[in-house]
């Protein structure tokens, strides 16, 4: 009888996403660089029926905000949380129902912040919430997730074909690389974990933060280098080549700094954190030189879960990039790194009907990115503090 009565919630849940929705907007940000006043979104069963002119009386009214497709953090940690003396946790001492609950509200955080689609980058607890997210059953962001990560410790190159294999039969959504740990990846360990990777239909998302490692994972192809302090003109010139990605991290940083005495870190701590992104600031703009595809990733951690769009806010004053690019790096580029680009990312018939609108526009005062006052998530509204029309 318990069986029935969550399955028929699930049920209940599911197809309240499936009602005909429609939205009257006055700016719409595509998600792909493009601009448009004045139309209607129509939505049904959970996609994007049309965009355009349109009469009579819509769902809910948006014409005095700024509409956007909903955004995409490709770099999260949503297990991650202080404790209640407000100091970060050891999670490998904690229970899993600990660590699924902390999750779970992280994610529920996230989701409020704006974003619907995430990429949780090393939790086995994430596949717990991501699956009864996607059953309807709990609210959150749609996550993707690489369960255990790939380290120069898991061993020889069969060892991390056998260990990617594993991650497969164990549902990860993708691989997560440490391109070094107490060592850097040699050569041959790199590819056989990109190559086993791709065998296994899995994308190589990757924290390589200097020079060294950031090389090795760009020769083996990498899908993704996370982080990038050290990357050279050179290295970003044959990412750009290869397509490889570069998600940046500016609010990690920002967060530690923030959070010092969370982390029981020391002055010492706000020095690295600065001059990390005094890096990041420099780098950025010559990636952005050499036309290398940059997604938002904000590697939110405890003290970082629901402020994720702050990642905007710094791109522009630090990394020096244009806002129009800013948010297409957290729509339609993430989307395509994350290879879902026909689903999320964009607005246009077909799409997921993925949306968050803000208070002001960010083309023109990024930091309205904070001001998000409606979230809808598959054609179900998670956000709305403005009255239903």
């Amino acid at each position: 009888m318990v069986r029935l009565i969550v399955v028929f919630t699930a049920l209940c849940v599911a197809l309240l996403g499936q009602e005909r929705v429609v939205l009257d907007t006055g700016t719409l940000l595509d998600g792909r660089g493009g601009i448009v006043k004045g139309v209607r979104v129509v939505i049904n069963g959970g996609k994007i029926e049309s965009v355009g002119a349109g009469k009579g009386v819509a769902t809910y009214d948006l014409r005095g905000l700024t509409v956007m497709p909903g955004w995409i953090d490709t770099h999260v940690h949503l297990d991650w949380h202080f404790d209640a003396t407000g100091h970060i946790t050891n999670r490998n001492n904690e229970s899993r129902e600990t660590l699924v609950l902390y999750t779970a509200e992280n994610a529920w955080a996230t989701l409020q912040g704006g974003f619907t689609t995430v990429q949780a980058v090393g939790a086995p607890t994430d596949a717990l919430v991501r699956d009864r997210i996607n059953l309807g059953l709990l609210p959150g962001p749609r996550i993707l997730t690489a369960l255990n990560p790939i380290n120069p410790k898991t061993g020889n190159p069969d060892a991390i074909r056998a260990a990617i294999r594993k991650l497969k039969l164990d549902g990860a959504d993708l691989v997560k690389i440490f391109a070094a740990t107490d060592t850097v990846m040699t050569d041959e360990q790199m590819s056989a974990a990109v190559s086993e990777a791709r065998a296994q239909g899995f994308r190589t998302v990757t924290h390589a933060r200097f020079l060294p490692e950031e090389k090795v994972a760009v020769r083996a192809g990498v899908t993704t280098i996370e982080h990038g302090y050290g990357l050279d003109d050179e290295t970003l010139e044959t990412m750009a080549q290869k397509g490889i990605y570069f998600d940046p991290n500016f609010l990690v940083s920002h967060n530690y700094i923030e959070h010092l005495e969370g982390y029981r870190r020391g002055p010492e701590e706000k020095v690295t954190r600065e001059k990390l992104l005094a890096t990041l600031g420099d780098v950025v703009p010559r990636a952005r030189k050499h036309n290398v595809k940059i997604v938002l990733g904000t590697d939110a951690v405890a003290g970082a879960h629901g402020r994720n769009a702050l990642e905007f806010v710094y791109r522009v004053r630090e990394g020096h990039e244009k806002p129009a690019d800013v948010i297409m790096s957290g729509t339609s580029v993430a989307a395509e790194s994350l290879g879902m680009a026909d689903q999320i990312g964009s607005i246009a018939p077909g799409m997921l009907a993925d949306i968050v609108a803000t208070d002001g526009n960010p083309l023109e005062d990024i930091t309205a990115v904070q001001r998000v006052v409606f979230v809808m998530k598959g054609g179900k509204v998670y956000k709305n503090t403005l009255s239903r029309k």
